[in-house]
């Protein structure tokens, strides 16, 4: 059952007459505002048209505390968006929170029945039980929703919705532990549901109508799915994390997923993992997906397709992790196209006062996903390269670094295309590619500026001279670390070439990279014991950018912040506003930003994992633990939902 203050809704706010206001809610997190001037809100009928939007600012709200336990330990919202207008009015918002539901409650399957919300299930499409506690068998289930995009289909009909269908569609990224509080993580496939939601016209408030499990036995199942987004062609791009390394022949976690999913521990092959699926939502609310194989096989957070619909930056959630880049043969076809990774030139910085450092890039490859996927069923490691964990003295051998480890490695001949799309992390370095970044998550883009950002959940290690996998000559080595992160800002330009002279055939291609906003480490710990600057980003993960409202939003994955906040950065104002912050202990995910969705705007970011407690809780842990057990499900449920809007008054 939710707690009332899950269950609290707040009013989704009502359009004003002929104003074109943003609605900003969806899964997760979400804002409403109408632009639909066809329903005026009763309370402010008499008002009449107020003009076109000009611009929206965000009021942010402090850091929950112990004044106020139950604030810490749910998602609590307690900031204010102000929409301006071309006539000079303005119109302002409380904002607040509603959720579809939690994983594990059971919601409308659409036939009549109910079904498992984050459900996991083997090959056959059969439930994954939890087995720990004799007598209490259950389903398993995931405390971990994540990537999540918002979107139409046309000639969508879906039986039970009244106003007008839209889809969300979801992804679960693993399950924390079992009822014997036995770590889960990676051991489980990951499911991913398609939601049709009814949008009532008058409100934009968003209805869970009916949840559909994607069948994923066709692609050998998902691999810990993180963030997502939405391709301008609307079909959802999955990710695939921490990519099996291969050459570890007792990889427990991936026997203890092939287990559960094909109920044998030497059936999934590590080269199956890593890729880019992608679901297809279909008018009726079903979903299929496909496996992209030639996007190269690396720790897939979440890509950002380009305006041109075929090229892709993708970041690289890794300690030696690239920034690498896709450009398709074909625009909405990612089945076949070429492979970058980026070097990156003299001056890189983490100081957003310092100029830019140039970035090339180097060119991996060119393939189809058949061919590749035709490798991964045939392909053993030892047949692709000899890879080494200790220096074998041979000058035939190239020292790369993987994981923040050494290896020595040599590509066996005529196998580096299988390199290039199998074993990407060793062969971007052998290309001498910078693999130096730690912890690359998310990308975005904003098309007017042509300025992609890019998420870098912790500037350490590789990163850093002297730390773990740091290696000279990569372009990436910094005097000091800066653990709670920040973003990077890429200048997008065209008439590029790479690394050997041949022109890159696209138009949004990274020429630079500089800092836009970081973090602040704090020396000792504060009163609640953040180990980051409260009021500043902490490892930040999720990142969208709104084109309407000019706004880079942010969620974090932090270790640092006893809450993770939800952030919206202004690029213009350059104002940072905290605009919501999740359970103690939990990760801020499944961010995503639809500017328009027949009339509304929605803005969503789940959370996983409520209460997982760390080191930096032991403060706040005997207040919140209670709550937040009571709140989900005793630490098994994680929210999916949207921020919503309420008119508090206008300014004329």
């Amino acid at each position: 059952m939710h707690t009332p203050h899950l269950t609290q809704r707040r009013k989704v706010l009502k359009a004003l007459g002929a104003a074109p206001l943003l609605p900003l809610g969806g899964m997760g997190m979400g804002v409403l505002l109408n632009q639909n001037s066809a329903h005026a809100a009763p309370a402010l009928s008499s008002v009449g048209s107020i003009g076109e939007f000009v611009s929206a600012t965000f009021k942010g709200m402090g850091a929950p505390n112990l004044d106020n336990p139950a604030e810490m330990a749910i998602n609590h919202v307690a900031s204010k968006l102000t929409v301006k207008y071309s006539t000079g009015h303005a119109q302002t918002y409380n904002l607040g929170y509603e959720s579809f539901f939690l994983t594990g409650d059971l919601v409308p399957d659409g036939k009549g029945g109910k079904t498992l919300a984050g459900g996991n299930y083997n090959i056959k499409n059969q439930p994954i039980m939890d087995r720990s506690v004799p007598g209490k068998e259950r389903q398993l289930f995931s405390d971990a929703p994540d990537g999540t995009s918002l979107l139409t289909v046309p000639n969508a009909k879906v039986n039970g919705v009244k106003g007008k269908p839209v889809f969300a569609v979801v992804q679960f990224e693993y399950v924390t532990r079992d009822l014997a509080s036995a770590d889960n993580y990676g051991k489980v496939p990951s499911p991913i549901a398609v939601l049709t939601l009814d949008q009532d016209p008058k409100t934009g408030k968003l209805s869970l109508v009916k949840y559909h499990n994607v069948d994923t036995s066709k692609v050998q199942g998902l691999w810990i799915t993180c963030g997502s987004s939405l391709s301008p062609w609307g079909t959802h791009l999955s990710s695939e994390e921490y990519e099996p390394d291969a050459f570890n022949s007792d990889d427990k976690q991936l026997k203890a997923f092939s287990k559960n999913l094909f109920g044998d521990e030497s059936t999934a092959k590590a080269y199956h993992y890593g890729h880019l699926p992608e679901v297809v939502v279909h008018p009726n609310g079903t979903g299929t997906i496909k496996k992209h194989y030639c996007l190269g096989r690396i720790s897939h957070e979440l890509i950002q397709m380009m305006p041109d619909e075929r090229t892709a930056l993708m970041g690289d959630d890794a300690t030696n992790g690239g920034l690498f880049m896709f450009v398709a043969d074909t625009a909405r076809d990612l089945s076949a196209g070429n492979l970058y990774v980026a070097k990156v030139g003299a001056g890189f910085s983490v100081d957003p006062t310092a100029a830019p450092a140039a970035i090339t890039w180097v060119h991996l490859g060119h393939a189809t996903s058949d061919e590749i996927r035709k490798m991964a069923n045939t392909l053993k490691p030892t047949d692709i390269m000899d890879v080494r964990k200790e220096d074998p003295f041979d000058a035939t051998f190239t020292k790369v670094w993987l994981n923040g480890k050494a290896n020595w490695i040599k590509v066996k001949a005529g196998m580096e295309k299988a390199a290039a799309f199998l074993e990407t992390h060793r062969y971007a370095g052998l290309m001498g590619g910078s693999m130096g970044y730690s912890k690359m998550e998310g990308t975005t883009v904003n098309v007017r500026d042509k300025v992609a950002y890019s998420a870098l959940a912790y500037i350490k290690d590789s990163m850093v001279k002297g730390g773990k996998g740091w290696h000279e000559g990569n372009g990436i080595a910094l005097d000091k670390a800066v653990n709670a992160g920040g973003v990077m800002a890429l200048n997008l330009k065209s008439g590029q070439k790479d690394h050997s002279g041949k022109p890159i055939n696209s138009e949004w291609v990274a020429a630079d990279t500089k800092a836009l906003i970081v973090g602040e480490d704090l020396a000792t710990p504060d009163a609640l014991g953040n180990t980051a600057h409260a009021d500043k980003i902490g490892n930040p993960d999720n990142i969208k950018f709104s084109e309407k409202l000019r706004t880079l939003f942010i969620g974090e994955d932090s270790g640092m912040h006893v809450n993770n906040f939800v952030w919206a950065y202004n690029v213009d104002t350059k104002e940072l506003s905290r605009i919501m912050s999740v359970p103690a202990g939990a990760e801020a995910t499944g961010l995503f930003v639809a500017d328009n969705i027949n009339g509304y705007t929605y803005i969503m970011s789940n959370f996983q994992h409520a209460g997982d407690w760390e080191k930096l809780h032991s403060v706040v842990q005997p207040a919140l633990d209670p709550i937040i057990r009571a709140n989900y499900k005793d630490r098994f449920g994680a929210a999916v939902g949207y921020l919503t809007a309420q008119a508090s008054g206008i300014k004329l």
